[in-house]
């Protein structure tokens, strides 16, 4: 039986309702995107349809979802709020703080203890608030919620960028910052640019190598890693219903490597499958009683063009596997010319690690299609040349692969089976090697490879490809090695080839767990203490941020130019700092500290206008700080890409920054700025990013009058003494030029409270 039956069954209830009205207000038919978004809206409808891509519309959620990591400083929030329970369902699920090290079983055991803090915090402050709590070990946040919670038609936030994985099952899941989710977890509604929309309509059926995973790598190289900035993917056509539930998931998942708000299928008989296969069959059975409703209008399929502002068409039958990377996840290459590309681009051939699971792609599904290519190695007596590793979704996954003997062949083949939890695909990988800043290769079934991204080594060339492309590569462990049309040897001096993978959508015997590692709350958890201690490293206590002067910003240094990518990794990193999230203070020491630094192309060295000396980006802007001196931060295109880690805004409003400058944000670090009261503005000519130097002290002047649409004038005060004047561009409505003016959101739902 489903959570929350009764919550999806009202949703159902006023979807016809709403369809109908929001049908009547745009006088056309509707795509599926837009029939879910406005059957959520907190208010009545507007007087006229919401402009794409320019309304600030409020919507209400039916959930949240968080990860331990970020539900530390959500949840400390939302103590804030003075609230004694949460307004809709929430839950937190432990998967990001378990390193990857020795096994599954060990490294539990070690999370466990060293983590015992947080875990404990995060447990009884679940338990006091209403908050469902999965256990470390019972799986990733994104499977979890694909196999327990997530229902067509539903509206979700959740407190990490790849949310976005509940799209295969027909809901609009979107990654937001913490203070977004306190918000709605106090009762409030929640804020979104009504998104524009990309129709990505497939055709045809894979077949052999090919999986969806291709889908979404492909995509990635057409739109890269910003093109689905403030966008919606809705997918569609008779190739989207050939699509496993959980492959429609791989492909929402890695969404968010695009920049895209999230991604949707249509309702269909796999998503059905999959809920009765889940033990949710009374949500298969509501579903199925307002199956119009839960996809796009017929008119828009057959005429795209009229209804998306953009259209992508995909025949899967034609699909080439893909292999993307290194360093961004849209370099997109076919397999049949990897290869060549390894070779001319003199990338490490060698194959040093491959690693398949994560939230993108640990489906049984998944893991039985990559099991087919390792049954046939140790059936030819091949064992991977690669050190080879698996990381199952859930402990539901785990348990049910294991009775179905899949675990077992990956061990036979040399692979090692890691624990229910991120591991290396965010950083939490203790990875054996004898040098940490060797140039080298690795390929993963994971969604992003930026540089240091999995091991912190800058110097390790991480491609992304699907689980079977994966395993397949780490049994020749070469890069150049095409499974589609190259041989094996083995030890007999065989020539050996890989035949296609075959999977199975679902067990034959269904799914199967001992336990779930679920916790639920206590129906009244006033009685429930929540102690942190004042001496913690681990967890510290907020305090509201200071609310505005009422005056421009005036004499503010320049702390750095930030040159190139700058994603939420390199101004928040994860790996070793993880176990700070919850102590703003602590973590605020990385701020910025893989930023590169324009002036001298270095990372963490930046210069101290108030000594002269070059020093580490947070030692700098403390020294500002303890001054009482406001600094600006400068960036480039898409700043703040990746991670929904609101740490990369909280951290330079901690330590004194008072706005961020930079070509271009990412949708989800914009918003979070905005709710932490920092000012987050862009160049309105981005050739003026090279009139900024590194002696400037900066004003930011038209405060006083801040209004939407209004621009802003930045005086560029430089050593020599001349000014540069330019203008900058912002995109705050009233509500969150108020949430400037009082410091932040939080400062004001506290006010309303008191």
């Amino acid at each position: 039986m489903a959570y929350d039956i009764d919550m999806i069954k009202e949703v159902y209830q006023n979807l016809s309702t709403r369809i109908t009205s929001a049908r009547k207000l745009t006088g056309r038919p509707l795509t599926l995107t837009e029939k879910i978004l406005y059957s959520h809206l907190s208010e009545s409808l507007p007087e006229k349809p919401f402009g794409r891509g320019i309304s600030y519309v409020d919507f209400n959620p039916d959930r949240v979802a968080m990860q331990d990591a970020t539900a530390q400083m959500a949840l400390l929030q939302f103590m804030q709020a003075g609230r004694s329970k949460v307004a809709v369902p929430s839950t937190v699920h432990c998967d990001h703080l378990i390193q990857a090290k020795i096994g599954a079983v060990e490294d539990l055991n070690t999370a466990l203890d060293k983590n015992k803090e947080v875990y404990d915090f995060l447990s009884s402050v679940s338990n006091k608030y209403g908050i469902g709590f999965w256990k470390p070990g019972a799986g990733i946040i994104h499977q979890v919620i694909l196999e327990q919670y997530a229902f067509p038609g539903g509206l979700m936030i959740g407190t990490d960028s790849h949310t976005v994985n509940a799209g295969g099952l027909g809901m609009i899941a979107i990654g937001v910052g913490g203070a977004d989710a306190c918000d709605v977890m106090a009762g409030l509604p929640w804020e979104l640019k009504f998104p524009k929309l990309i129709g990505v309509k497939l055709t045809g059926k894979l077949s052999g190598w090919a999986s969806a995973k291709d889908v979404i790598l492909k995509v990635a190289g057409i739109l890269t890693v910003k093109g689905g900035t403030d966008k919606i993917l809705e997918y569609f056509g008779d190739g989207a219903e050939s699509l496993s539930c959980t492959g429609k998931g791989t492909i929402c998942n890695m969404g968010a490597e695009i920049g895209a708000t999230t991604s949707i299928f249509c309702y269909d008989k796999k998503m059905a499958d999959y809920l009765k296969g889940t033990d949710r069959p009374d949500v298969a059975a509501e579903a199925d009683k307002v199956a119009e409703h839960l996809r796009g209008d017929k008119e828009v399929y057959d005429n795209p063009e009229k209804y998306f502002d953009e259209v992508i068409e995909i025949n899967l039958s034609e699909l080439e596997p893909h292999i993307n990377g290194p360093f961004t996840p849209d370099l997109a290459w076919p397999l049949s010319k990897f290869a060549a590309a390894v070779k001319e681009n003199g990338w490490p051939s060698v194959l040093e690690v491959g690693l398949i699971g994560s939230c993108t792609n640990s489906s049984y599904e998944d893991i039985t299609r990559a099991a087919s290519i390792a049954k046939q190695a140790v059936d030819a007596g091949l064992k991977a040349k690669s050190e080879f590793t698996v990381t199952p979704g859930s402990e539901q996954v785990r348990y049910t692969v294991e009775r179905d003997g899949y675990l077992s062949t990956f061990e036979m083949m040399g692979g090692v089976v890691l624990a229910n939890a991120c591991g290396p695909c965010i950083g939490q990988w203790a990875r054996h090697t004898s040098d940490p800043n060797r140039k080298n290769s690795i390929i993963t079934s994971f969604n992003r490879n930026f540089a240091k991204r999995n091991d912190g080594n800058p110097n390790t060339h991480a491609f992304v490809a699907s689980p079977e492309i994966v395993t397949a590569l780490a049994i020749a462990g070469d890069l150049s090695f095409n499974p589609m049309t190259d041989f094996l040897t083995n030890d007999k001096g065989e020539k050996i080839r890989l035949q296609e993978p075959q999977g199975i959508e679902m067990p034959v015997k269904g799914f199967a767990v001992e336990d779930s590692g679920y916790q639920q709350p206590a129906k009244d958890g006033s009685n429930v203490q929540v102690n942190v201690s004042p001496t913690s490293e681990r967890l510290q206590l907020l305090d509201p941020f200071s609310a505005w002067e009422g005056v421009d910003l005036k004499g503010l240094k320049l702390l750095i130019k930030a040159k190139g990518k700058c994603t939420t990794d390199h101004i928040s990193m994860a790996g070793p700092w993880l176990k700070f999230r919850g102590h703003l203070d602590n973590i605020s020491n990385n701020m910025l500290i893989g930023a590169m630094n324009a002036f001298n192309d270095k990372t963490d060295s930046v210069k101290n206008q108030l000594t002269g000396t070059y020093d580490g980006v947070p030692k700098v802007q403390r020294a500002y700080k303890a001054a009482g001196v406001g600094s600006i931060v400068v960036g480039d295109e898409n700043y703040g890409e990746g991670s929904s880690r609101e740490h990369a805004a909280m951290e330079p409003r901690h330590l004194g920054v008072r706005a961020i400058l930079v070509k271009s944000f990412a949708r989800i670090h914009e918003t979070n700025l905005k709710k932490q009261g920092m000012l987050g503005i862009t160049f309105a000519d981005k050739a003026d990013y090279d009139k900024v130097r590194e002696d400037d002290t900066i004003d930011i002047l038209g405060l006083t009058s801040f209004a939407p649409g209004k621009q802003l004038t930045v005086a560029l005060h430089h050593a020599d003494g001349t000014t540069d004047e330019i203008y900058v561009n912002h995109t705050y409505n009233e509500n969150q030029i108020e949430w400037f003016k009082a410091g932040g959101a939080l400062n004001i739902i506290r006010s309303q409270i008191a």
